[in-house]
């Protein structure tokens, strides 16, 4: 009886959230004034809602102040996305992301973490299938062949369980999840609560799928970019940037709002991260962008395609300046790599999401190709209490410089610590790659960066996060890094004052 009440206090709250949201869409009129007025009258209403465990008013006070600037950059950056927009497309996303993932699924997933006493994520990220009609330079996709996919049924299961959890976004990667088009379509209208967003390659981005999306209201794309045409078809293959150009244009004549995924390597660095570039697929209706580092995964990597160190300080420096109130740029973009200050550092093994492959094995990163449980055995909760998840739960954050968050890239000895000692075993089933073999492409990396990144750190200014979800262990000790004791603290300190001087850069 008492889920019954709570489902029905949970349907009731979502129709009040919809007319709401409908009332504030109808009325949000060309007028500043009046819609600075709805702005704050939204924030007032998230304030209610959240009550003590919400944002502080310190924080809130920032937000009405920045609504109430006529000349704020974001304030006309939502303004654009809102009058650029399918309305109706516009009000499902508002509804299930904003409502149902933002404001109900972050109470109930904080909850749940004390409840049960391990990570639980924001967004669950899965592979409807392994199969994919391109073969990219350097990708570890292109060994997995088309023999793995999770059924319609899987991917139900991963929803209904992760729903009970207060998981309501899901993002889907490959492969090319589009492969599996009409059983996405299917998994959006059964869950037609959550919202999807789907890692793209825009060649099965058609004039129909577009109608059907702002039917369903709950799906978005990122699409996979690299640049000019020469720097994107020189690693994703002749004819690529054309099929981008074409799925950037329905989807902004359809009012549907997109994103991109860019994976940024040594030699397309510049071509992905100039302000020409940025301005031109804002032109082309992309809103939002994740920037992805190049990983060297799989034993047909490539590591010569890293981004030197010189080159990351690059990518910092200019997503940043994107960002900035002194830009101009109507496009948000975030790096993966570079902003764990904003996330508390590794997000991954559940802290805010974690992957699901497409033979149902519960990896922690889309980059950690090793597991200990599968949705096929497995519930969404076993997986995330198991030896594996719980290791990335107890040692996060894995340096306490965010700008090394990585237990691979730049701390690969942990990786191989926490797959060693959980037994975790390899995923991939076309061509095997240890831990060991995957770490040692990281360890120069890791070694010529971190000093680097060090002085970056130091010389910047650091505010710590009201929440951050680590262990109650790292709670207490804030000056520990991942897996240290003091007794392993006061070694590192010892060994830090005999070593000589490192110089910088």
């Amino acid at each position: 009886m008492a889920n019954v009440v709570a489902n029905m206090g949970h349907a009731v709250q979502r129709q009040a959230f919809s007319v709401a949201i409908e009332k504030f869409l109808k009325h949000l009129d060309k007028n500043p004034e009046n819609r600075t007025e709805t702005y704050l009258k939204l924030v007032d209403a998230a304030e209610r809602f959240w009550g003590e465990n919400g944002a502080s008013k310190e924080s809130l006070d920032k937000v009405r102040q920045a609504i109430s600037d006529p000349n704020n950059r974001w304030v006309k950056y939502i303004n654009k996305v809102i009058d650029e927009s399918n309305p109706q497309y516009l009000h499902k996303m508002a509804l299930n992301l904003g409502y149902e993932a933002f404001f109900r699924g972050t109470k109930l997933i904080r909850a749940n973490r004390e409840k049960y006493g391990c990570n639980i994520p924001w967004l669950i990220l899965f592979d409807p299938t392994m199969a994919c009609n391109m073969h990219c330079v350097g990708c570890w996709s292109g060994t997995y062949g088309h023999k793995a996919n999770l059924t319609f049924e899987d991917m139900d299961k991963i929803v209904t369980q992760g729903k009970e959890l207060g998981v309501y976004l899901y993002m889907m990667t490959g492969g090319e999840p589009m492969v599996r088009k009409a059983d996405i379509i299917k998994l959006c209208q059964k869950h037609n609560d959550c919202f999807f967003a789907a890692y793209s390659n825009s060649t099965l981005i058609d004039e129909e799928l577009c109608k059907k999306v702002v039917e369903l209201g709950n799906l978005t794309f990122m699409l996979s970019i690299e640049g000019t045409p020469d720097t994107n078809d020189a690693r994703r293959g002749e004819g690529h940037y054309d099929a981008v150009m074409k799925a950037m244009d329905l989807l902004k004549k359809y009012g549907i709002i997109y994103g991109t995924s860019i994976c940024y390597t040594r030699d397309n660095l510049d071509a992905v991260t100039n302000e020409d570039f940025f301005r031109f697929i804002s032109g082309k209706g992309a809103r939002f962008g994740f920037y992805f580092h190049y990983m060297p995964v799989g034993n047909n990597a490539v590591p010569e395609l890293m981004p030197t160190v010189q080159q990351r300080k690059q990518m910092i420096e200019r997503i940043r300046r994107v960002r900035s109130k002194d830009s101009d740029i109507e496009f948000f973009p975030m790096d993966f790599q570079n902003d764990g200050e904003f996330v508390g550092g590794c997000i991954a093994g559940g802290r805010n999401y974690f992957h699901i492959n497409s033979n149902g094995d519960a990896e922690p990163c889309v980059f950690i190709h090793y597991s200990d449980t599968n949705i096929h055995d497995n519930s969404i909760l076993e997986m995330l209490q198991s030896p594996l998840f719980m290791a990335y739960h107890d040692g996060q954050p894995f340096n306490r410089n965010h700008l090394r968050p990585c237990p691979m890239l730049e701390n690969p000895d942990l990786l191989r610590k926490m797959v060693n000692e959980t037994g975790a075993h390899q995923t991939n089933l076309e061509s095997p790659e240890s831990v060991d073999h995957l770490c040692a492409k990281a360890d120069p990396y890791a070694a010529e960066w971190a000093p680097v990144a060090d002085d970056i750190w130091a010389h910047q200014t650091h505010k710590q996060k009201a929440y951050e979800n680590y262990s109650q262990y790292h709670r207490d000790h804030p000056e520990l890094a991942a897996f240290e004791t003091e007794e392993d603290l006061a070694r590192r300190e010892a060994d830090k004052a005999a070593a000589p001087a490192q110089k910088v850069g």
